[in-house]
């Protein structure tokens, strides 16, 4: 990509931040498949650990189809990684959790990741973080304020 645009080519932070992105989701993929977890799944209970969420939520957090957030749930419930829950006032709402079997799974599956990422964290100054953290949310941001824009238009 970066041979092709120019724009790309004319900054060494987006250039870094293209590569990052490609590098986190190839280790998504090996992370996952080293949990013997589809992708969708691994990425299911990250967003779980955030709180429980309507298989609705789930669909759009992760792009997905509802009858496709459906197996994901019901592959992670068949390893008691996540359940299904009623709302207590509503039977027809259903919420889905990550129990304590998938949170672990997520937390052993990535434990050395986290730690490389501490070290190396530790090794920028207080003032160095702050630049850093400032970008990679403005990045963010920018991320999904165009995903925002491309799920409107192809709805």
């Amino acid at each position: 990509m970066a041979g092709n645009n120019p724009s790309w080519e004319a900054s060494q932070t987006l250039l870094a931040l293209h590569h990052f992105i490609r590098s986190a989701d190839e280790l998504t993929a090996e992370l996952a498949r080293r949990a013997g977890l589809s992708r969708s799944e691994l990425l299911a209970l990250e967003l779980l650990l955030d709180g429980p969420l309507a298989p609705a939520d789930l669909s759009r957090e992760l792009g997905v189809t509802s009858a496709a957030v459906s197996g994901v749930v019901d592959r992670l419930s068949a390893r008691g990684h996540a359940e299904r829950v009623r709302h207590t006032e509503d039977r027809r709402r259903v919420t889905v959790l990550i129990t304590d079997s998938g949170r672990s799974e997520v937390l052993q599956t990535m434990a050395g990741m986290f730690e490389d990422l501490r070290v190396l964290d530790a090794a920028f100054t207080t003032r160095e973080q702050a630049v850093v953290a400032r970008y990679l949310r403005a990045a963010a941001d920018a991320v999904h304020s165009f995903s925002g824009e491309d799920r409107a238009r192809s709805a």
